[in-house]
């Protein structure tokens, strides 16, 4: 198998289920969190044998915004590369929030964390926040998530995996 490449602009496509396929795309390095690739997932649910123009794919709602390692998806065949547009629309609104409360030892885990911190994308800092308050509840998880956890929430629109909450 010839070595996967990813660059900004990458359409993917992902089977979930053996009738349906969903898009998503990668659309920024985030240097702030281990210069991981940042993808925007489509909402809209497409019939497997269907190959949508990849403006149409880009201009959907976007259900999520998610960092991981789009090269390892698609090394582990979890997901294929349809194409690339240009098109990544705009990144310096997206906000993503992590608790320096995650990482416990099972059994030992905080439940509701109010240590928590959000950034941008590329942002030199991290902000301390405390209890997530106001517009900074819609910030998405910033953590690496790996490719099978990122097939789960597109497939069920939720993670697998335990992380604090805020409420």
């Amino acid at each position: 198998m010839a070595r996967a490449n990813t660059k900004i602009g990458d359409v993917f496509s992902i089977k979930i289920n053996d009738s349906s396929k969903r898009y998503f795309q990668l659309i920024a390095f985030d240097l702030a969190q281990l210069n991981s690739d940042v993808i925007r997932v489509f909402k809209k649910v497409y019939p497997i044998q269907v190959n949508p123009d990849l403006l149409e794919v880009v201009n959907d709602e976007i259900e999520f915004y998610a960092h991981c390692v789009t090269k390892l998806g698609l090394k582990i065949d979890l997901w294929k590369k349809v194409g690339n547009t240009a098109d990544v629309g705009h990144i310096d609104h997206i906000l993503f929030r992590g608790s320096s409360d995650s990482g416990s030892k099972p059994g030992e885990q905080i439940k509701i964390s109010n240590k928590w911190y959000i950034w941008r994308i590329n942002d030199k800092d991290f902000t301390h926040v405390g209890k997530l308050e106001g517009e900074n509840r819609k910030a998405e998880l910033g953590i690496v998530v790996n490719p099978y956890d990122i097939t789960e929430r597109i497939k069920t629109g939720k993670y697998s995996f335990f992380y604090p909450g805020f409420e």
